[in-house]
């Protein structure tokens, strides 16, 4: 029989740079959590509370940045990958308006961050993501996600007694083809396959694979990829978007241009960086 899970997301405050994010979970999950119990951990919050992020409006494009924002985001992906990956049509046309100049910014940090593969996809390019973030601000993917994973659960068991299981993962999807999983976004964990960059995201996304969140690292017990992409995925939709799913969509929820979201704005929406997914007893329900 297969085991069935329920997710609970926790809200807690926007979490800012030097935020002490491992109190900001214990304090979430007290009273909440159980023994056994999943905990998965968004991994841009983490990222963000960490100052692990880069402000774009400081970076000098070169050529190459200039000619994927002004000829390859809108042409290609507007025109041709967008089709073929069965984007929304709402969404290819903000991708034929690309911002030429901040796109340019935001395409050299991708350059010099996680390669040429990954500045030719049109969002979350390497792991490094703007959504959810103020100005022209973007987060890093974590160098450490393992060891964070650790200290997570370390510090869950010594403030309130609890054996957890605790899963970083990230909004970028993994698509898998039966038993092979594959995802355009770097370090996922052992089992998923991470390669091409875009091209893996075109091949998911134009044969309509099965597509879900992506686990980075999991401390406390060993998961098969399987096991952590479905957990990860019930708590990606537990989660939410917060202010948005994308930059888009994050400056038509504020009305304000691309660059114009504050942190103000970002700490009146309610943000749930940690879910905790519980398997279901068969007996009880519980």
């Amino acid at each position: 029989m297969k085991t069935r899970f329920k997710a609970c997301a926790i809200a807690t405050k926007y979490w800012r740079p030097g935020e002490d994010y491992l109190r900001e979970i214990v304090e979430g999950v007290a009273g909440k959590i159980r023994d056994g119990d999943y905990l998965v951990v968004s991994e841009k919050a983490i990222s963000l509370a960490l100052g692990n992020i880069i402000d774009e409006s400081k970076a000098q494009p070169s050529l190459n940045a200039k000619i994927i924002a002004k000829l390859w985001m809108p042409i290609v992906w507007g025109y041709v990958l967008g089709p073929l990956c069965h984007l929304k049509p709402k969404l290819m046309r903000q991708l034929r308006d690309y911002p030429r100049d901040a796109g340019s910014r935001h395409k050299q940090v991708v350059l010099q961050y996680a390669g040429l593969l990954q500045a030719l996809m049109f969002g979350s390019e390497g792991g490094i993501d703007g959504t959810n973030l103020p100005y022209e601000y973007v987060a890093l993917p974590l160098k450490n996600a393992q060891a964070k994973a650790e200290e997570i659960r370390s510090k869950i068991f010594e403030a309130l007694g609890k054996n957890v299981c605790v899963i970083i993962a990230d909004t970028d999807k993994t698509y898998s083809f039966r038993n092979f999983h594959f995802t355009p976004r770097p370090k996922p964990i052992k089992g998923i396959h991470s390669f091409g960059g875009f091209i893996a995201y075109v091949i998911g996304r134009m044969l309509k694979l099965k597509r879900r969140a992506t686990p980075i690292a999991v401390a406390g017990r060993p998961l098969s990829a399987e096991e952590a992409l479905k957990i990860a995925e019930l708590a990606n939709r537990a989660r939410g978007f917060g202010a948005g799913r994308t930059v888009w969509e994050m400056a038509e929820k504020f009305k304000v241009g691309l660059a114009e979201v504050s942190w103000e704005m970002l700490e009146a929406v309610k943000h749930k960086p940690i879910v905790i997914v519980r398997p279901i007893n068969h007996r009880t329900g519980t």
